[in-house]
């Protein structure tokens, strides 16, 4: 995603702000309308009509209003192509929106939306119940037709998200319990409790754009092949250091602009299909109920809460690609994310990070050896991205930070492959 700095001279500390060129002067938050314009420095994503085009970075310095020019001169000086790309694709689409190659307007939506099929919603929760609150109460505001909640209480350690669920969500949320810790396995107790023929999923420590659904529906309708869709993740605050830091690693974005793999099309990338974290992230993701089904699920060695950290979601991508079905990425579908607050939380994800990439590339091999001899041969092209990308963070100003962050992560994936089988032997005897 582009990030431009219009010097605050601030490196944490930042409010996040939501900013649409198409409606003059309105700021917003990740959570809603804001009760009066911030001071001091912001970083914002910008829209065109709901379509995001980047992020800046900006100052109030002028007043009332000031805030909104000061991040739309931004905007149109260093988001300009962008901007240009999608007023073009606009024009074309209020005239044919059958031949437009960029993401619809709002009426073709609309009209996509015609054929919208049901979704379900699964949250999974961790002893983070007003957290969770916010999360389902941001999911409540969905401009979408038919959809369900459905909150997967992991491995508990008291009844708080189930009070809160009966208490101010009664009727509108499902509650499920979980009682063994795993991200995968909450989210397979969730998918066992879906009626749609979407499920989506989603983080306690998220807030949900109210298009969220709207998106990523538009994209299973417009991609028939298409197994799974994720979407753009930005920071719904950048106020610690440790937050500002895990930003600067590149945090979760994946960029402004729409694409989809399959085999069938490879991607240029040297380790395509095995670099899963490029397709999106786990905070934001939809599959078609009947593709995940049939692959089984989540893997359960893998993912938060296992001795693996994570890997589930990329687990997952993977073998979506592999069983021949298309992978989209839509930016339009926005989630808003919690970064961890403190050092110590950061660290630890660095490492999970590192940690799920090599467990999931454990768990294909093993589910299918066959895949090794391809992993093999684009290792080299693979590292080679990764040097480059290593050389590129040590230019930036607060270095340390980031060259600890990827010793943590190189940590990390050193760990993965013996957290993957710690993580079956365990599973196994649950």
């Amino acid at each position: 995603m582009t990030s431009v700095a219009v010097r605050t001279g601030v490196r944490h500390g930042i409010r996040v702000l939501d900013v649409d060129l198409g409606r003059p002067g309105e700021l917003r938050s990740p959570a809603g309308p804001l009760p009066a314009e911030p001071q001091g420095p912001v970083r914002a994503l910008v829209r065109l009509h709901g379509h995001p085009l980047g992020m800046v970075d900006a100052v109030n310095a002028s007043g009332p209003g000031g805030l909104w020019r000061a991040v739309s001169r931004a905007a149109h000086g260093e988001l300009a192509e962008q901007l240009a790309r999608h007023q073009e694709a606009d024009r074309a689409q209020a005239s044919d929106a059958r031949t437009a190659a960029w993401p619809p307007c709002q009426a073709a939506r609309r009209r996509v939306l015609g054929q919208a099929p049901f979704i379900s919603v699964v949250v999974a929760t961790h002893d983070r119940p007003e957290q969770l609150r916010h999360c389902l109460r941001s999911l409540l505001r969905q401009d979408y037709p038919g959809f369900e909640i459905v909150v997967v209480d992991n491995d508990p350690a008291d009844d708080a998200a189930e009070a809160l669920v009966r208490r101010q969500f009664r009727g509108q949320v499902r509650y499920v319990r979980e009682p063994v810790a795993g991200l995968a396995r909450a989210h397979n107790r969730g998918l066992a409790h879906t009626e749609g023929s979407v499920v989506a999923f989603t983080d306690d420590d998220t807030l949900v754009d109210s298009g969220w659904l709207a998106a990523l529906a538009e994209t299973f309708v417009r991609e028939p092949r298409a197994g799974c869709v994720t979407g753009l993740i930005v920071p719904a605050e950048l106020e610690t250091p440790a937050q500002a830091a895990l930003e600067r690693q590149g945090g979760f974005a994946k960029g402004c602009t729409p694409c989809a793999w399959s085999l069938s099309e490879p991607s240029a990338d040297p380790l395509f299909p095995f670099t899963a974290g490029r397709f999106g992230s786990g905070a934001n993701m939809a599959f078609r109920v009947g593709v995940l089904r049939s692959l089984g699920g989540f893997d359960t060695a893998t993912g938060a809460g296992t001795p693996a950290r994570g890997g589930d979601d990329l687990l997952a991508f993977f073998e979506v690609l592999s069983a021949g079905h298309a992978l989209a990425y839509q930016p339009d579908a926005i989630v808003w994310h919690r970064h961890r607050r403190t050092p110590d939380a950061v660290t630890a994800q660095a490492f999970g990070y590192g940690a799920g990439l090599t467990a999931y590339l454990t768990a294909a091999m093993a589910g299918d050896p066959r895949r090794l001899p391809t992993l093999l041969r684009r290792l080299p092209g693979g590292i080679r991205h990764a040097m480059a990308r290593s050389r590129a963070r040590g230019a930036d100003p607060e270095a340390g930070w980031s060259r600890r962050l990827a010793f943590l992560e190189l940590r990390g994936m050193a760990y993965g492959p013996f957290g993957y089988v710690r993580g079956r032997l365990t599973g196994d005897r649950s």
